[in-house]
């Protein structure tokens, strides 16, 4: 899988400031070069089909998500990792979920092979490889995720609030927004500043993230009309450096 050659412009800006906002229109272009044909509908209705994150029910039923693991050697292939795996963060990074193994139910099979994932996984990789060329081997983590909104619950993107991951980058790719409004990315300094704000609006609209340096988070996303069902979809890629 050769990787997407991309991002200079985005690398540029995270190595200045931490994070970048990368507008549609740019991923949408890449997309066609390196990968035209793409069945993007097909890749964003499997979002239909994410059951609800059981960790956090008890702060109410708002979030459905599915999970992968990958691996990939410096310039090399992404390899799905032989076996399913958890997601795990120390309290830490999230007090609210922290510090146990979290299982999610597997993104589909046909989703992780299909090309709008590859495509997806080729330019984190181009991007993240040139950030960090020290780095031999990334542990990457795929996240589908949809956040609901009803009129008693507005849905909350990052319930642990402002926040670091534990990784080193992260991409948050806009799938689908469905008569929500709000939903906006706040970038925060380490002594808490506020470094920039943007709101995913289109989809592949994105968010780049150097994890270490910044904190980040989502506003609350809130239905325009109570009477209709409201969400927002996401993919969220991280890579950490692993031995």
């Amino acid at each position: 899988m050769e990787q997407v050659n991309a991002g200079t412009t985005e690398a540029i800006e995270i190595a200045r400031k931490g994070f970048a906002f990368v507008l549609a229109s740019r991923m949408r272009g890449w997309l066609e070069i390196s990968a035209p044909g793409l069945d993007w509908d097909a890749f964003a209705a499997s979002w239909n089909d994410l059951p609800w994150d059981e960790y956090l029910a008890r702060h109410g039923r708002y979030r459905r998500r599915r999970h992968a693991v990958f691996y990939a050697a410096r310039g090399g292939t992404v390899k799905p990792a032989p076996r399913h795996e958890p997601h795990y963060q120390s309290r830490a990074y999230n007090p609210l979920q922290g510090g146990v193994e979290r299982w999610f139910e597997p993104i589909a099979a046909q989703i992780v092979s299909g090309s709008a994932m590859q495509f997806v996984l080729r330019f984190c990789c181009g991007l993240f490889d040139a950030l960090a060329p020290a780095v031999a081997r990334w542990r990457i983590e795929a996240h589908q995720f949809r956040i609901e909104a009803r009129a008693d619950l507005p849905g909350q993107p990052t319930p642990e609030g402002m926040h670091r991951d534990g990784v080193d980058y992260v991409l948050v790719l806009l799938i689908a927004r469905h008569n929500i409004a709000s939903g906006t990315t706040v970038i925060h300094a380490p002594d808490r500043r506020e470094l920039g704000s943007f709101t995913l609006i289109e989809p592949l609209d994105a968010a780049l993230v150097d994890d270490a340096r910044v904190f980040h988070g989502v506003t609350p996303v809130a239905a325009v009309d109570p009477a209709q069902p409201a969400h927002r979809d996401v993919l969220v890629v991280t890579f950490k450096r692993t031995d």
